[in-house]
């Protein structure tokens, strides 16, 4: 079985959503599923150098990123070649994201495991392969962000702290925590097959990102899911509907991240596009970079499917029927 394949058996199966409603047996279904992410941690391992960067340089005469994660056609003033411009500034702005967004998804694993130490020493040794595996994630975004910096033009700003966005991010409930984080998770799937479509204008090297991010973050949300649930079955009706309400503010966070992010990008490609730029085109210019990073970062995993699937297995409809307004916001 190719890595790919065994990565989706193991992401596709239908049981896992429905441990929590299973009877005592399924304790061995659980383990089995850690166990499942460890023989995959193994087999899909790649290394950063050796694997996704291979000595190549970006070129900037092909895109960063896919047409359906940019949006570009929501651009409608700009060239073809000021398009291409936009999904390199998007690719950088990516890197940065990830960056931001793994170093709290990787504390909470590690608070996770915690739980694991003295009991179920799969699961520790699985969240703990997630775990080195979110450092060298975001290590690679790192490299990416330094590898952008030298071939695009000099003044773009990613100013977001990602220790403090982490220590914001963990004051809120385990539960809020891995709902925004199994979204996370399986957005990169979403970006992964967005990045397949044929598209002989995309850059190569950054399609091996998003293939490599892909190999381990498929897994790692089998692993999300896994601890949501066990998580989920020790909540009181009272907390689970506060968290809740914490999952709607830790998206309303992300969503003020991405406006911020918007307006700089937008500011960057102004000054940086080679022609001058008016005010009522600079303002549809940022529309449409929060438009494609409400999509990237929020939307595309919100309405995975096993999102909504696993989702709605723990609440009531009023509280499906409050995120789904909240998210009715973001457009």
């Amino acid at each position: 079985m190719s890595h790919i394949q065994d990565i989706r058996e193991l992401r596709e199966h239908p049981r896992v959503s429905h441990l929590k409603d299973e009877n005592a047996s399924d304790k061995i279904s659980r383990d089995q599923w850690y166990a499942r992410s460890i023989e995959a941690s193994k087999r899909v391992r790649w290394d950063i150098e050796k694997d996704v960067i291979r000595g190549r340089r970006f070129d900037t005469t092909y895109k960063f990123l896919p047409d359906g994660l940019s949006l570009a056609d929501t651009f409608t003033t700009l060239s073809a070649d000021e398009k291409r411009f936009v999904s390199q500034i998007q690719g950088r702005t990516y890197a940065n994201v990830f960056g931001l967004v793994e170093r709290f998804i990787n504390a909470k694993v590690l608070e996770l495991s915690h739980d694991h130490w003295f009991g179920n020493q799969v699961a520790l040794e699985a969240l703990v392969r997630f775990s080195d595996a979110e450092l060298k994630h975001q290590a690679l975004f790192r490299r990416i962000e330094a590898m952008v910096a030298d071939v695009l033009p000099a003044g773009y700003r990613f100013d977001i702290d990602p220790d403090g966005v982490a220590q914001i991010v963990l004051g809120k409930s385990t539960w809020a925590v891995l709902a925004l984080t199994l979204d996370i998770e399986l957005f990169t799937q979403a970006h992964y097959r967005q990045s397949i479509d044929p598209d002989t204008q995309l850059s190569a090297l950054f399609k091996d990102v998003f293939l490599y991010h892909w190999k381990e973050e498929s897994q790692h949300a089998i692993l999300d899911e896994l601890e949501w649930v066990r998580h989920d079955a020790g909540l009181s009706a009272e907390k689970r509907d506060r968290a809740v309400d914490e999952f709607i503010e830790l998206v309303a966070a992300v969503d003020g991240i991405l406006q911020a992010q918007a307006k700089a990008d937008a500011g960057y490609f102004a000054a940086a596009c080679g022609r001058t730029v008016d005010d009522k085109e600079a303002q549809a210019i940022e529309a449409a970079f929060l438009e494609a990073y409400r999509w990237q970062y929020i939307h595309s995993g919100a309405q995975h499917p096993r999102f909504g699937k696993v989702l709605s297995g723990f609440i009531t409809e009023k509280q499906g029927q409050r995120i789904q307004a909240a998210l009715a916001t973001l457009h």
